[in-house]
C-alpha cells in the first residue's frame, strides 16, 4: 500500500476531525439559504477526493466562513450564494497562475501566520462551546440546543451539556488511543444519543435511492446578484482566504509533513480552490476552501495520508447518490454538542502552534491579531497584524 494512501482505523478517524466545521454551516444553508442538499454535499465529496488525490497528505475542505456566516445571518438568495462561488474562482485564479500568492506569501513573517492560526483556533474554541451550550446560530433561530431531539434536558441539566461532557471527557481519554480513535468513539456516541433521543418522523426521512446530481439547478445568478455577492460576501472573504486557507495552511502542512507534504504550495493551494468552486457554481454547491482548523482536526485526531480524505469523500459522495435529499436526516442524528466537542479540540490543536515563537516581539503580534479579530474579524486581524509586524521590526521600538 502506498504511503500517501493508508485506510485504517486513525485515517477514518481523522477524516471526521471537518465535520465540525462542515455540518453546522452547510446545514445551516440547506434549511436556511434554501442550498439542495446533492450539490451541497457532492462539491464536498469531489474536494475531498480530488485535493487528496494531488496532494497526497490528508487536506481539509471547509466552507467559507464568511461567506457562509453572513448567509446563515441575512438569509441571502442561493444566486447571490452561486454568483460568489464563480468571483472566488476568477479572483483565485488570478492570484494563482499569475504568482501574486507566491509573492504576497513571501512577506508575511512568522508571527503574523501564528496570529492568524490563533485567532482560527481560538474561534473554533468558542464556536465548540457555543454548539455545547446551544448558543449557535442555528440553535438560537429554532430555540432548542438540540433542535433533532425530542428530550432538550435531563432533570435540571441540558441534554447538550451532558453529551458535549460525556464526549468530550471521552475524547480526552482517547485522544492518543489508536485502538479506539477518539473522533470514531465522539461520532459514532453522539449519533447513540441521536438515535435514542430522536424524533420518529426524522428516521422516517431516511430513505434509500438513486439520486443524480444536476448542472445549473438554480440556474444563472442575475447581474444585481453578482454585484451583491461581490461586495457584501466575496470582498470580506478574500482576506481570510489568503491567510487561513493558503498561507497558515501551507505552513501548518509543512510543519507536520516536511517530506510528504511537498505539493502544498500557496499557487497549489490557491488553484485547487479555484478550482472547487468553478464546479461547485456548476452543480449547485456552496463556497469551499482549504483551511489550517480543518487540517489541525484531521491531523490531530489520527489523520496522517490521503487515504483519510478518499474515505470521508466516498461518505459524502454516498449520501449524495443514494440518499439524495435524505442526507440531512441521517446527519441530523448527530447531535450539535458532538460536533461542538470536534471543534474544541481543532482549535486547541490549531492555537498551540504559538509555542515556537520566541521573543517578545514576536509574542505581542498574534495577541494583537486575536484582540482585532474577536473585535471585528479575521480578515481585519490579518490586514492589520501585517502592519504591525512591520512595525515592530523597527529598532526604535521596544515591547
Amino acid at each position: 500500500m502506498s504511503a500517501s494512501f493508508r485506510f485504517n482505523r486513525m485515517e477514518f478517524a481523522g477524516s471526521l476531525g471537518d465535520l465540525g466545521t462542515i455540518l453546522p454551516l452547510a446545514v445551516g444553508m440547506i434549511m436556511i439559504n434554501g442550498m439542495h442538499p446533492t450539490g451541497v454535499f457532492l462539491g464536498f465529496g469531489l474536494f475531498y477526493i480530488l485535493s487528496g488525490v494531488y496532494f497526497r497528505v490528508t487536506s481539509p475542505a471547509e466552507p467559507m466562513k464568511v461567506i457562509s456566516s453572513y448567509a446563515l445571518a441575512t438569509g441571502i438568495s442561493v444566486g447571490q450564494i452561486q454568483a460568489s462561488c464563480l468571483w472566488i474562482f476568477l479572483l483565485l485564479l488570478i492570484l494563482g497562475t499569475s504568482g501574486m500568492i507566491t509573492s504576497i506569501g513571501k512577506i508575511i513573517r512568522k508571527p503574523v501566520i501564528r496570529g492568524v492560526q490563533l485567532a482560527t483556533g481560538l474561534m473554533l474554541v468558542m464556536q465548540g462551546v457555543k454548539l455545547m451550550a446551544g448558543t449557535s446560530p442555528m440553535q438560537l433561530i429554532q430555540h432548542m440546543a438540540e433542535p433533532n431531539m425530542t428530550v432538550q434536558a435531563i432533570g435540571p441539566i441540558q441534554l447538550s451539556w451532558l453529551i458535549g461532557g460525556l464526549l468530550g471527557l471521552l475524547a480526552l481519554l482517547l485522544l492518543d488511543n489508536k485502538h479506539l480513535p477518539a473522533a470514531i468513539i465522539v461520532v459514532a456516541t453522539g449519533i447513540g444519543a441521536g438515535l435514542l433521543f430522536s424524533a420518529p418522523e426524522n428516521l422516517e426521512r431516511i430513505q434509500l435511492g438513486i439520486f443524480l446530481p444536476a448542472l445549473l439547478p438554480y440556474g444563472l445568478p442575475t447581474l444585481d446578484e453578482f454585484t451583491i455577492a461581490f461586495i457584501v460576501l466575496v470582498l470580506p472573504q478574500l482576506p481570510m482566504t489568503v491567510g487561513n486557507a493558503i498561507i497558515s495552511n501551507a505552513d501548518l502542512t509543512g510543519q507536520y509533513f516536511p517530506d510528504t507534504g511537498k505539493r502544498v504550495t500557496y499557487r497549489s493551494l490557491c488553484l485547487s480552490m479555484a478550482l472547487a468552486n468553478i464546479g461547485s457554481f456548476f452543480i449547485g454547491g456552496i463556497p469551499m476552501c482549504h483551511g489550517a482548523g480543518g487540517l489541525a482536526s484531521r491531523y490531530r485526531f489520527g489523520a496522517r495520508t490521503a487515504g483519510s480524505n478518499l474515505i470521508i469523500g466516498g461518505i459524502f459522495l454516498g449520501l449524495v447518490f443514494f440518499l439524495g435529499p435524505n442526507a440531512v436526516a441521517l446527519i441530523n442524528l448527530i447531535p450539535f454538542s458532538a460536533l461542538g466537542v470536534l471543534l474544541i479540540f481543532a482549535g486547541l490543536q490549531l492555537a498551540l502552534t504559538l509555542l515556537d515563537l520566541q521573543s517578545r516581539k514576536e509574542m505581542v503580534v498574534p495577541i494583537m491579531i486575536v484582540g482585532i479579530t474577536l473585535a471585528s474579524n479575521l480578515a481585519a486581524g490579518f490586514v492589520i497584524g501585517i502592519l504591525f509586524d512591520t512595525l515592530l521590526r523597527w529598532d526604535k521600538i521596544n515591547i
